[in-house]
């Protein structure tokens, strides 16, 4: 989010005591497990999947708190590195969205199973780029795809989800190829963490935490 928007936005939900959109969709029927998905390593190991949805805060946060995630780290993709900094990005006019990259265990998690806690709980994947207050192309919904097998299973993720009816309303991800990733400047890294008592934070990104946790209990750990 821009600068001034988010502030306008800390201000607004500080003086109204409203609760702001978090950014989540209700869905209008159970959420799957994917029909499709990446056989669970033997032994443990370190593959990576990036997807962006909405201000990288709350998607990295979500995240932070899966199991058998190693890392979550804020940053752009879809970009070039020249304007891979967040006061340019925020313009809306660089390609780049806020994504994260997330470092995981396959022994422990699948592709899969990230993906159902990506559409399930971290964003709402039927709003065209923008997620609750945030607005403009860097906000969209994207899976950042780096091999053939990662693309295959979102994009029939994403078939199975239209197909259940699980949303009232059409998801609008694009799979796209990772190009590259580049890691956000070090103050947004772990925001949600170092600044829980941020309005922003307390409206927008936490909730995303708890229905983690109520959503998904053997996934979620409290670290």
């Amino acid at each position: 989010m821009a600068s001034s928007n988010r502030i306008a936005v800390i201000l607004f939900a500080s003086l109204l005591g409203a609760t702001a959109c978090n950014a989540k969709a209700s869905p209008a029927a159970a959420f799957p497990a994917p029909a499709q998905d990446a056989a669970r390593a033997a032994a443990p190991g370190r593959e990576t999947a990036v997807v962006s949805g909405g201000c990288f805060w709350g998607i990295q946060a979500v995240f932070q708190h899966v199991k058998g995630v190693i890392s979550a780290t804020s940053g752009y993709s879809g970009g070039s590195a020249k304007t891979a900094q967040y006061e340019i990005v925020s313009t809306g006019e660089t390609g780049h969205a806020e994504s994260v990259q997330i470092v995981y265990d396959p022994s422990q998690i699948t592709y899969g199973e990230l993906l159902r806690v990506f559409f399930a709980v971290a964003h709402d994947p039927t709003q065209f780029n923008a997620q609750g207050p945030d607005e403009g192309t860097q906000y969209r919904s994207s899976i950042f795809f780096s091999n053939d097998e990662q693309k295959s299973i979102a994009q029939a993720y994403i078939a199975q989800l239209d197909k259940a009816g699980v949303f009232r309303r059409p998801i609008v991800t694009q799979v796209v190829p990772l190009q590259a990733f580049y890691p956000a400047e070090a103050y947004h890294q772990n925001y949600a963490e170092l600044h829980p008592n941020q309005p922003y934070i307390v409206f927008n990104d936490a909730p995303k935490v708890e229905h983690l946790r109520q959503e998904f209990p053997n996934l979620y750990t409290g670290k």
